[in-house]
């Protein structure tokens, strides 16, 4: 009643009061800037309190979100990474050492950070952006540079980010599209020459920090704890602040929909390091976890196969030179070098060495199955000759059912996060509400159904297949012994089977069709195919990555009879 302006939309008189104490006008919902002045004589006398309210402003600010940039994104994903990869009991200084400083230098290879700004940068984040104020305009912006490392504090440095931020506003033209200040930008630009970041190469900094700490984590390990969530990255994007919305375009780089690719997380690892211009990586001896010597005793282990088999994968190691540490060891940009996939290379040892004591042809491993049973019957001294038959027959069971596991879990996996998402800020109420509904009607139906809980996820563990020495069913076999396929020769046990078959006569040129060699189920045998097809479970690969190793392997091993044997071909057709 006091308050007898007129408004200035509607010259009408007719004034309310917000819940923040301004004035508003009932007739065409005008809002002043104009505070109710408030006097209370209750608890004080003689005197009167003017509240004056601008918490309301600051909110309606903060509910529109804070400027963010794609790299900060990224950032964050990185983080929860590397705390989740330290929670398994890698090397503290993983995350705040040797992550961290490998983000700042490919922060500063690709000039977002740590560098002078490029002008043609400059010219294209302020385009979409009004005068720019200071620096230190912005006090509540959180640091870009202060999420990974938590230890160390970081001088002033101008960055790219720091400069963007100091913008006072994004046009709202740019908010519809993406909820971070860059999103549009860092789709549209051409990034070829810079790398651009994605959600794979996130996990390829997380294996790059695991190599140069000689962690025993392989990158088959880090990608199967990706898929049983123990380290983040499907719908990572629920741990961001509440203040970093994340909309349009920002989706389609933080939102992924597949699982993580061996083969494409590797190449960008590789394609990191020489971006980086890295130096050689620590060396990897047969002290290391990475070494073929240990990879194959622990994959002996898991494939429930004799522990006597480790003396062949090691002569076969030494014999072609690939336990050697300047074959191991990662020289990031020698292109001469192959590039060495540490578990798939153990894999294919034992698959060669299987070949050379058991052919894997369908046929003389069954002679000698049938061999080993009748000794075993007979034998009342040391331990049981090993069996290829039983061991397949009780691996590929317990093989099948946790293959069936896998299937069935990978189909019922809920894509869709927890965290509604919305391409447009427009559609983002209806988004909101659908969601919602969708919560509701699965509580009800749940309650209805008598649906079972989810089951908690077991703890992370190196061996998906465990078998016990301890069980009196003999189901496991590393204590059989190879005696059944073994002859001694020259004071030297060698293997009954004089012959081998080789997978291919000529390896393919792998830059130009991506293998060494092809495979196809059909052309080879069962045997081959069901080995294969277990350390592919294992490893969580294709087999044809396997087949190549060991496509390798065989032409290392027999370099010279195959040289002879080209040579007299070509001599042949001349």
């Amino acid at each position: 009643r006091d308050f007898n302006e007129r408004c200035a939309q509607c010259s009408e008189v007719n004034w309310g009061l917000t819940d923040g104490g301004r004035f508003y006008c009932r007739s065409c919902h005008n809002v002043t800037e104009r505070t109710r002045e408030v006097v209370n004589t209750d608890f004080i006398t003689n005197s009167r309190v003017q509240t004056v309210s601008k918490g309301l402003r600051k909110q309606e600010k903060n509910d529109a979100g804070c400027e963010w940039y794609i790299c900060e994104g990224f950032q964050l994903v990185l983080k929860k990474q590397a705390e989740a990869i330290e929670a398994l009991g890698v090397c503290p200084q993983m995350k705040d050492e040797i992550l961290c400083n490998f983000w700042r230098c490919y922060l500063q290879k690709s000039k977002q950070a740590y560098c002078k700004r490029p002008a043609g940068e400059t010219v294209k984040a302020l385009s979409v952006c009004e005068s720019s104020t200071d620096v230190d305009s912005d006090p509540e912006r959180p640091s870009l540079l202060h999420l990974l490392s938590l230890s160390e504090s970081e001088g002033d440095l101008q960055t790219d980010c720091s400069f963007a931020s100091s913008v006072s506003k994004v046009s709202d033209s740019t908010s519809v599209y993406s909820g971070s200040v860059d999103g549009s930008l860092y789709l549209m630009k051409n990034q070829k020459e810079k790398l651009r970041m994605t959600m794979p190469m996130t996990l390829s900094f997380c294996y790059m920090a695991l190599l140069w700490l000689r962690e025993p984590i392989t990158l088959s390990e880090l990608l199967r704890f990706v898929v049983e969530g123990h380290i983040p990255y499907l719908n990572v994007f629920q741990h961001f602040p509440e203040k970093m919305k994340l909309c349009g375009l920002d989706l389609r780089i933080f939102c992924v929909e597949s699982w993580p690719v061996y083969e494409e997380v590797f190449n960008k690892m590789h394609e990191l390091a020489a971006f980086l211009d890295l130096p050689r990586f620590p060396d990897i001896t047969d002290s290391c976890f990475l070494h073929p010597d240990m990879l194959c005793m622990k994959y002996l282990m898991e494939a429930n196969l004799p522990d006597e088999l480790h003396n062949w994968t090691c002569r076969v190691v030494k014999k072609i030179g690939i336990g050697e540490v300047d074959f191991l060891t990662l020289t990031p940009g020698n292109k001469s070098t192959r590039k060495v996939k540490y578990d798939v290379l153990a894999a294919a040892v034992i698959v060669v060495v299987l070949k050379l004591l058991f052919l894997l042809d369908d046929h003389y491993e069954w002679l000698l199955s049938e061999f080993a049973e009748e000794r075993n019957k007979n034998n009342t001294e040391g331990g049981p000759y090993f069996e290829f038959k039983k061991w397949y027959e009780v691996v590929k069971q317990s093989l099948d059912v946790e293959q069936k596991k896998l299937d069935e879990e990978r189909a019922k996996y809920l894509w869709r996060c927890e965290k509604p998402l919305f391409y447009s800020v427009k559609n983002k109420s209806k988004v909101l509400k659908r969601r919602q509904m969708v919560v509701n009607l699965q509580n009800q139906f749940g309650k209805l159904s008598g649906s079972v809980r989810r089951a908690e996820k077991p703890n992370p563990s190196s061996f998906q297949l465990s078998w016990s020495e301890e069980n009196t069913d003999g189901t496991c076999f590393h204590g059989h012994s190879l005696k059944g396929v073994l002859q001694e020769k020259c004071g030297l046990l060698t293997a009954m089977n004089p012959d081998y078959w080789l997978c291919t006569v000529k390896l393919c040129n792998e830059k130009l069709c991506g293998h060494l060699a092809h495979y196809r189920e059909v052309e080879f045998p069962q045997s081959y195919h069901f080995v294969l097809g277990l350390f592919s479970f294992l490893l969580r690969i294709q087999p044809s990555y396997i087949h190549d190793e060991v496509c390798m392997i065989e032409h290392k091993l027999f370099n010279k009879k195959l040289y002879k044997k080209l040579k007299y071909n070509t001599v042949l057709r001349k």
